[in-house]
């Protein structure tokens, strides 16, 4: 469950910063930080996928549709979050529909991936599906390291 929200949290990231509307005063910043990290998860991908150009060319867009569809899932349910959080009391019917949106979200997400999975199959071996979501793995944890690293 910490690994899955972890996850949300790096789609989340990569989405919020590389959308021109969120970036705000240092908009050329984060624009640049947005594209360097996107640039650094794709290469990640393709090399330790083993993609050949054909296959990138093909995958890249299909997985950038997927994390978009992704993001609007979860950015909904903290919509709905945020707004029962701002709330001075929230009734029971109120926390319950933004637990169940949260809840959702993830099955959503699940439904998302399994949809893209028969598309990406396409276009990558099984072992390349398989070294894929080790690559997705590893690239949040970088992530969540380099995190830390400038938290200290």
């Amino acid at each position: 469950m910490k690994f899955a929200c972890l996850t949300i949290l790096a789609i989340s990231a990569t989405f919020m910063l590389a959308t021109p509307a969120y970036a705000g005063g240092k908009s050329a910043q984060r624009s640049q930080w947005a594209t360097q990290m996107l640039d650094y998860k794709h290469k990640m991908i393709v090399e330790q996928t083993g993609m050949t150009p054909s296959q990138r060319d093909k995958f890249m867009p299909l997985y950038e549709a997927m994390e978009k569809e992704i993001y609007e899932t979860n950015a909904e349910a903290r919509k709905l979050e945020a707004q029962v959080s701002a709330k001075k009391n929230p009734s029971d019917s109120e926390y319950r529909q933004a637990a169940e949106a949260l809840s959702q979200a993830k099955v959503r997400e699940g439904e998302i991936e399994a949809k893209y999975y028969d598309k990406f199959a396409k276009i990558l071996s099984q072992k390349q599906l398989f070294q894929l979501k080790r690559a997705e793995n590893q690239f949040t944890k970088s992530m969540l390291t380099r995190s830390k690293r400038k938290a200290k």
